[in-house]
């Protein structure tokens, strides 16, 4: 189980937000945990010392790529980066610094998963570079991954079978558990119990809901250590009371 740490930014700063009231109408909305006085580079420069790879920078929203760019290029190839992501430039967040680029809007699109645009990406780019947001929130029978600041529903159910398909044009997966994902209120244990029986082929980094400690031990446990975690809104670092950055990054060694 690794810690997999996240640099959040909206409209150029780095925040803590609860994604789920993020909309493309506006900020009336928007309900924000935490926003840093600290640039960018000062989280990518400490998650450095640590030498966490595998961390992620997301854009949420437009007018962060400034912000994005001070991150990468405090720690070239070290953080993966998100938001945004199509093949016009995929090629060129990497050639900035990234060591991944982030996927979710644009091979999801209008309820379904778009093979072409999957398949373009990876000739592109390569599929060891490519990772696939499968953010989810659950419906009815089951978590469908959605879309478009996580408003839209589509078609795709995760399941092992799932996983198994897209493992081939991937080299990680990240999976926010939106409905709980920036409100510190414990992890979403039924997801967390369908990732651990799915055992997918390619990493996964499960992110929401972590407040305390104990979440963490719940998340080893339920995935056996192969599930990976990312810690937000909790961590002293982002203004958060349930963990310290030290103690998560110590648990997870």
């Amino acid at each position: 189980m690794r810690f997999r740490p996240c640099i959040d930014l909206h409209e150029g700063r780095v925040k803590q937000i609860v994604g789920s009231t993020l909309h493309d109408s506006g900020t009336s909305e928007l309900r924000t945990n935490f926003a840093s006085d600290l640039p960018p580079s000062w989280y990518a420069r400490l998650y450095q010392k640590d030498n966490l790879t595998g961390g992620h920078i997301i854009m949420l929203g437009p007018n962060n790529e400034a912000a994005a760019m001070d991150a990468l290029s405090a720690w070239p190839g070290g953080l993966q980066l998100g938001g945004g992501i199509t093949d016009a430039n995929a090629e060129q967040w990497l050639e900035r610094g990234a060591a991944h680029v982030i996927v979710t809007s644009y091979v999801f699109h209008d309820g379904q998963l778009d093979f072409s645009r999957l398949e373009r990406l990876c000739q592109l780019i390569g599929k060891e570079r490519l990772v696939l947001d499968l953010s989810c929130r659950w419906q009815e029978d089951g978590y469908y991954v959605v879309t478009d600041r996580w408003q839209k529903f589509t078609k795709l159910r995760v399941s092992r079978e799932l996983l198994t398909e897209l493992a081939a044009s991937c080299a990680e997966f990240l999976i926010h558990a939106v409905d709980v994902e920036g409100k510190c209120m414990g992890v979403d244990e039924r997801l967390l119990a369908l990732l651990a029986e799915a055992n997918a082929p390619v990493p996964v980094t499960y992110a929401g809901g972590v407040s305390s400690m104990a979440d963490l031990e719940l998340i080893r446990k339920a995935g056996q250590g192969q599930i990976d975690v990312t810690v937000g809104s909790a961590l002293d670092i982002f203004g958060g009371s349930g963990c310290t950055y030290e103690d998560v990054v110590k648990f997870c060694r």
